[in-house]
């Protein structure tokens, strides 16, 4: 069994794990947005010296089964609304105010698309119907056009697009210079709601050029580096595929993604009944909540408040990280939204930053060390980030140094918590999971400021996403509207969805025979994002008796290794060992010498009590006073208050 890479490429950091059978090494390397394959590679160079002590990049890809990936470049790219320009053509008659019925659709309508929309008359025939086809296309191109998305209204949408489209290829054959790109909406998803296929088709379209362009190089230089394997990419649906058969939109919002399957892995081997997740990066707190098992999900997602044709796990991104900006509003700090990312990041990262951020504060408390930050890999100047908070907090509140960081911590913290609580109810079942590089700083004055009682640092917190994106497998997902479920016409939506699994899996080099169908019933209008298991020639289920909505579902699923969690009885208690102690302005309590326990020294069983700090070579944690902490088998570490 080979190596296993999971690369998660986040806003300001670039989390990388090489799963190595039961051992797990991992690093970081700061995102490099002007371009991503640059930290890809310089990722992965640090990944080849933390498993063999030096730089040996081709051993490492030589020894790797599979590297799976996210990427924010999708969701930037929507954020940021830098990407093609598209043209939509849409039948005479459609009702198109669907699409920009609210702030959010006519916002991101006139980005997208903007004045290229054009209408053709499906009743034409012959020369006529050529012709004005031809005239639509030409104007689109003229006004600018790069990409052209079809999508109809109408019962018979998807016969009707493709006609379409194939009048378009005969007419502007893909052989000739400078041919735009064309997609029917319904050959990425099929779903009765126009509005909602039509944005889907977009916001894909849009995505696409960038995307392609991006991970295709990546996975060429992989190939010089004698890597064996096609690169994955983990979809915002749990699953991986390989470039070439990965819808762009997919890869919008996969990072958390990554981080929910962590946790549901998490919530099922300690059988967690509600876990709330924390993942506070540089840029975003990411939350979500596994409730009996499974993430919870919407079925029609939402991508920038658009609502698309995919389900999607129910994450918030709060505008609050280590890296949000500090600053006084009104007589009172605000955290957020804005950031420093990584590049010119917080003052103390002396790369450009003047404003403070928590991570400056955190460092003039005394929290964060300069000599085990990020490794020990990132000097940090002390200085700077006393100038700034100086500058930008105690002055403008007239107060003094020690005043303005305890001020700072609070907002920073009461944002969060405000958050979790706004996000779901807290009570008695309620498990926090704090992740990402920023969450577990002061995870138990989080805690306590929205009511929680236990909490889970996993062992892998600061790159916890990208070891989650190590439970996926290989597999593509299908939906096929059929009415009312006549027999007829699902026996000939299951060929249908059969034979396009055959050709997707061949893509992906495995036998359909070689992977499991997973078959299930839903309805178009309901909210499971699952379906109701089903297996082809059983009778409809009870429950969907009279329906007119039914959807068929089939999941083909290529099974690949995994990330383990160890099992086994619990360890025997005993004392965390201590590296020493450090220093810390306490908010409200002034300065107290806290012991420090460095994670990588503990034995499964350690346990120790606040207050203390707990860290590791990506995150540090300030256990506050009456919190105990203990240390499992698997590296987590379970806190609980002791009152």
């Amino acid at each position: 069994m080979g190596l296993l890479i999971n690369i998660d490429n986040g806003g300001t950091l670039t989390d990388i794990c090489v799963i190595d059978g039961a051992k797990v090494h991992h690093t970081k390397t700061i995102t490099t947005p002007y371009d991503l394959s640059k930290c890809f590679f310089e990722g992965l160079k640090k990944a080849s010296v933390a498993l063999y002590g030096e730089e040996k990049l081709v051993d490492l890809l030589l020894a790797t089964d599979h590297i799976r990936y996210s990427t924010t470049q999708g969701t930037n790219a929507i954020v940021e609304k830098k990407g093609p320009r598209l043209g939509l053509i849409v039948a005479a008659g459609d009702d198109t105010a669907g699409l920009t019925a609210n702030g959010a659709t006519a916002d991101m309508f006139s980005v997208l698309v903007g004045p290229r929309l054009q209408r053709v008359d499906l009743a034409l025939e012959g020369g006529d119907f050529d012709t004005a086809l031809v005239s639509a296309v030409n104007a689109l191109t003229n006004d600018g056009a790069n990409r052209i998305v079809i999508a109809f209204a109408g019962d018979d949408y998807r016969t009707a697009e493709k006609a379409v489209k194939k009048a378009i290829l005969r007419k502007f054959p893909r052989h000739l210079l400078g041919v735009v790109p064309t997609l029917c909406a319904s050959d990425l998803v099929d779903d009765s709601d126009a509005v909602r296929r039509t944005w889907s088709a977009l916001i894909n379209a849009f995505l696409h050029p960038a995307m392609e362009t991006f991970l295709y190089n990546a996975e060429a230089i992989l190939r010089e580096y004698k890597h064996q394997n096609p690169l994955l990419i983990f979809r915002n649906d749990g699953d991986s595929s390989r470039v070439a058969r990965t819808i762009a939109v997919k890869t919008y919002g996969s990072g958390p993604q990554g981080g929910m399957e962590g946790a549901r892995a998490l919530a099922g081997h300690y059988g967690f009944k509600r876990l709330l997740t924390m993942d506070i990066g540089g840029t975003t707190t990411d939350i979500g909540l596994v409730e009996g098992g499974m993430p919870r999900a919407n079925r029609r997602g939402e991508v920038e408040d658009i609502e698309i044709s995919f389900p999607l796990s129910e994450i918030v991104s709060v505008g609050v990280g280590g890296s949000s900006i500090l600053k006084v509003v009104d007589g009172a700090i605000q955290a957020g939204p804005e950031s420093a990312g990584g590049a010119p990041g917080p003052a103390c990262f002396g790369l450009g930053g003047t404003r403070p951020t928590i991570t400056d504060v955190f460092l003039l408390t005394g929290l964060i060390d300069p000599a085990t930050y990020f490794g020990g890999a990132m000097s940090l100047d002390k200085a700077r980030a006393e100038a700034a908070v100086r500058s930008e907090l105690a002055e403008p509140l007239g107060v003094d140094l020690e005043t303005a960081l305890a001020a700072a911590e609070k907002a920073w913290v009461g944002k969060v918590a405000d958050s979790l609580k706004a996000f779901t109810r807290i009570d008695q079942d309620t498990v926090l999971a704090a992740f990402g590089g920023a969450g577990p700083f002061v995870v138990t004055a989080i805690a306590e400021a929205a009511g929680i009682k236990r909490v889970i640092i996993p062992g892998l917190a600061a790159v916890f996403s990208a070891f989650g994106i190590g439970f996926s497998d290989i597999a593509q997902g299908y939906n096929r509207s059929v009415g009312r479920g006549d027999a007829a016409v699902i026996e000939a939506a299951v060929a249908e969805l059969t034979a396009q699994a055959n050709r997707d899996m061949f893509a992906e080099g495995f036998a359909l025979s070689d992977c499991r169908l997973d078959w299930s019933l839903s309805r178009d209008g309901g909210n499971d994002t699952e379906g109701q298991p089903w297996s082809p020639g059983a009778p409809l289920p009870a429950a969907f008796a009279g329906a007119d909505d039914l959807v068929l579902g089939l999941r083909a699923v290529r099974a690949i290794n995994h990330a383990k969690l160890v099992n086994g009885a619990a360890p025997p208690r005993t004392a965390a060992g201590s590296a020493g102690s450090r220093r810390l302005v306490l908010p409200g309590d002034g300065e107290a010498e806290l012991a420090v326990h460095r994670l990588e020294d503990q034995i499964p069983g350690a346990e120790a009590t606040g207050p203390c700090i707990l860290e590791e070579a990506f995150f540090t944690a300030r256990i506050g006073r009456g919190w105990r902490f203990d240390v499992n088998s698997n590296r987590d570490t379970m806190l609980a208050r002791d009152n």
